[in-house]
């Protein structure tokens, strides 16, 4: 049986905590999993005690962020807020609340704080190229 506490769209669940953030990056690598694989597919430097887990994905599960399925005797939980989706909603807020709505404020700082490999700067390149393209 697949226990979803929240049926909101994805639009209205909550926004992750860090710690919820960590759990739902190993769900989004690993898939389904019970608590024992998510927490043991932590990284080793920041996981905490097993039931610190535990409780963490039962509380994602009330707010929605995750779905159990009590279907077999080892729950499953999955992530019900996709990679895409969390990324775009926390980009858009941080845009909105720390660059006043300007993405080009947004890749200006990102780009003169963080060092880019000659891989990356292609990539930013193509993806502009490609936005170019699309937008005429």
């Amino acid at each position: 049986m697949l226990i979803s506490m929240a049926p909101h769209p994805a639009k209205a669940l909550p926004k992750p905590t860090d710690s919820e953030l960590e759990l739902l990056r190993v769900l989004w690598k690993i898939g389904p999993a019970t608590v024992r694989q998510v927490h043991e597919s932590q990284d080793p430097a920041k996981t905490s005690g097993y039931t610190t887990t535990l409780k963490l994905m039962q509380i994602m599960a009330e707010k929605g962020l995750v779905q159990r399925d009590e279907s077999a005797k080892a729950h499953l939980y999955s992530a019900t807020l996709t990679e895409q989706h969390a990324r775009k909603r926390m980009v858009g807020e941080l845009v909105d609340r720390l660059f006043a709505g300007s993405t080009t404020q947004l890749v200006l700082h990102a780009l003169a704080n963080r060092k880019s490999s000659p891989k990356e700067l292609k990539e930013i390149r193509e993806l502009i190229g490609k936005y170019e393209r699309e937008k005429s």
